[in-house]
């Protein structure tokens, strides 16, 4: 098979274009700038980005598939003009190049943030209406636009599948991401404090074993929640400790009060240079559902993710031996 990869050089592109070599797939990576997660791959590069549709239609000509990783992950809300550009201006213009180019099938990658949270004691599957508030966060209203794109384009008859990860963690994070940022903090003793409060956490290299499973065998149209284990900020953090022995934070704050001083602990970042790691977008994040199915992936693809443990050992491992925890 031969596949066109948008976002190939972040952190659940970089896992999907190593396991599909190892399937011998050919692979056209659509790259912008940081190129750190490819190097020495072996693969095609193709210089353009999502917002150049003719860059798109140079990539995707003569593939089979098109995995759509791209988008702007965002927890500030200083960068709404970015974020819409990249997570739905960016899709539209994915999917025409599709359609114009005659690629066979198209995996776009959404989020289960593009799903409406509420109410949060229900378990949230696929069945899940996308968020619809146009006000905040805005991450999470591009990702349910950009989702209903592709369902719009799929109801005019392109052959594209939808997923839906949580939280992603694991190795090949060469940025690093918001959440490997955060880790290598704990792992390096440099967090001041944690909130009481949690996520849904998955594998990249589980989300990427159900993508290509569905891609090789879903229908079009089907869409998957690719979800893992909940788990506490402090579960994380206790894990990490045990790895890394690190100094655990001795601060835990109650939700209610991180709220209240995300806006003050974001500036300080800024002022200092840093990017934000706890800021109001973040804390939003963290009052998601804590009960994500992914019963449909199980069933449907084997779907099975690894335990987040595991995850975290293998993340470490890799910050460490790549020279991020000096």
């Amino acid at each position: 098979m031969f596949a066109a990869i948008t976002g190939a050089s972040g952190h659940l592109g970089a896992n999907l274009v190593r396991a599909l070599i190892d399937k011998e797939w050919r692979i056209k990576a659509l790259i912008h700038q940081d190129t750190r997660a490819l190097d020495d791959l072996g693969i095609e590069l193709v210089s353009g980005n999502i917002l150049n549709e003719e860059s798109l239609k140079l990539a995707f000509t003569g593939v089979d598939i098109v995995f759509h990783l791209a988008g702007r992950i965002s927890v500030v809300s200083w960068d709404w003009k970015e974020v819409r550009a990249v997570n739905i201006i960016g899709v539209q213009n994915v999917i025409n190049a599709c359609s114009a180019t005659g690629v066979k099938r198209l995996v776009h990658v959404s989020s289960f943030h593009a799903h409406q949270q509420e109410p949060l004691n229900e378990s949230l599957d696929e069945s899940r209406p996308l968020f619809n508030d146009s006000t905040y966060p805005p991450y999470n209203y591009s990702k349910a636009q950009g989702e209903s794109l592709v369902r719009e384009a799929i109801a005019k008859g392109l052959d594209a599948i939808i997923i839906n990860p949580t939280g992603m963690l694991g190795p090949n994070d060469f940025k690093p991401s918001h959440f490997g940022k955060a880790i290598i903090s704990l792992a390096m003793g440099q967090l001041p404090a944690l909130v009481n409060a949690g996520l849904n956490w998955v594998d990249n290299r589980d989300v990427v074993n159900g993508m290509i499973a569905a891609c090789e065998r879903a229908d079009a149209g089907a869409k998957y929640i690719l979800g893992g284990h909940w788990a506490s900020l402090k579960d994380i953090a206790y894990y990490v400790n045990q790895l890394s022995k690190a100094k655990l934070p001795r601060v835990v704050l109650p939700l209610w009060l991180a709220k209240i001083g995300a806006p003050v602990a974001t500036l300080i970042d800024r002022i200092q240079g840093k990017d934000p790691l706890f800021t109001p977008i973040a804390m939003m994040e963290l009052e998601s559902n804590p009960k994500i199915s992914h019963l449909k992936a199980s069933k449907e693809l084997g779907y099975q993710p690894r335990q987040l443990e595991q995850t975290i050992a293998d993340t470490i491992d890799w910050f460490r031996i790549n020279g991020y925890l000096n």
